[in-house]
């Protein structure tokens, strides 16, 4: 008796529907060499050779064909399955993946909005880099993942818009003119540090780190007492107390990609509305009272004093 596995099959279909490889790796948030051992895996149970070696680009063969036809009700069945397995909406955990803590200040808002008509209550945030929670989600370990990238979306990614990045610094610091920039970050592995620094060599300009920190609070009120600059999204600035520097001093940023997907294997209606909520609030321009950063009053002196 052979048994296929539904990893192969899954990465079978991604392929097909990138018409690609590469693509389907970075989907499956895996690696260009592990989708093609994975199909060669699957040809080997199959005993036939699923895509055309002789045809330009991914081409299937007639076998390959069939085999993607019934491979698509396989796994919608495999996830039905596991939808009427799941554990019921007040026990069970959603488990939502983000990008570092970029989205952490919004999403409790929308998980309480999502709380208002759905009857789930508990709910899990994973943080790590896009690779990992990408192929998390494809291993139905988390059921939405929201990411910050400098790619381009995924096919299959329920939302995703385009987050403008500006230079910003406190206000009681100046733009600064003279090198070397002031600027303060996460470390080398950290996006806005790579955009930040790759901007600033680009356009000839030296600079120096007088604060590596791990978190965005830390950051947040190192740039606000004045420490350094870093980037920020330009909506999200716009509802703290900071300040964007002048485009005719600090070098233009790249755009950053928000973008959110839903993992296949849960109940989709619930995990889409859960996204939507979710999108809602990340994308909204900011609401009188709304302060990202800076919450007002007893809260915002909590904020501080844990910064």
């Amino acid at each position: 008796m052979i048994n296929i596995p539904t990893e192969l099959l899954r990465t079978l279909v991604a392929v097909v529907d990138h018409r690609s490889f590469t693509k389907a790796a970075n989907m499956l948030g895996v690696t260009q060499p592990a989708v093609s051992a994975q199909i060669k895996r699957l040809q080997a149970l199959l005993g036939a050779e699923v895509f055309d070696k002789h045809a330009p680009g991914v081409a299937l063969t007639q076998p390959g064909e069939a085999v993607v036809t019934y491979a698509r009700r396989l796994l919608a069945l495999n996830d039905q399955i596991l939808r009427v397995a799941a554990p019921a909406p007040v026990t069970r955990r959603l488990r939502i993946g983000i990008t570092g803590d970029y989205f952490s200040p919004y999403l409790p808002r929308a998980l309480l909005n999502f709380r208002k008509r759905w009857p789930y209550r508990k709910f899990q945030m994973t943080a790590g880099s896009n690779g990992q929670l990408l192929h998390d989600l494809r291993a139905g370990e988390l059921d939405v993942v929201v990411l910050l990238t400098m790619d381009k979306p995924e096919r299959d990614a329920r939302h995703h818009w385009t987050e403008e990045m500006v230079w910003g610094r406190g206000a009681s610091m100046s733009d600064p003119v003279e090198d070397p920039v002031p600027l303060v970050t996460r470390g080398d592995d950290w996006m806005n540090h790579n955009i930040a620094v790759n901007a600033l060599e680009k356009a000839g300009r030296s600079y120096e780190f007088t604060l590596i920190t791990p978190t965005i609070l830390s950051l947040i009120s190192a740039v606000r007492n004045g420490l350094g600059v870093m980037p920020f999204a330009r909506r999200r600035i716009l509802s703290t107390d900071l300040v964007i520097c002048s485009e005719d001093v600090m070098p233009k940023l790249p755009d950053l990609v928000s973008s959110i997907y839903v993992s296949e294997a849960g109940d989709s209606e619930v995990l889409n509305a859960l996204a939507d909520e979710i999108a809602e609030v990340i994308r909204a321009p900011s609401r009188p009272g709304d302060r990202a950063f800076t919450p007002p009053g007893q809260f915002k002196e909590l904020l501080d004093s844990e910064e």
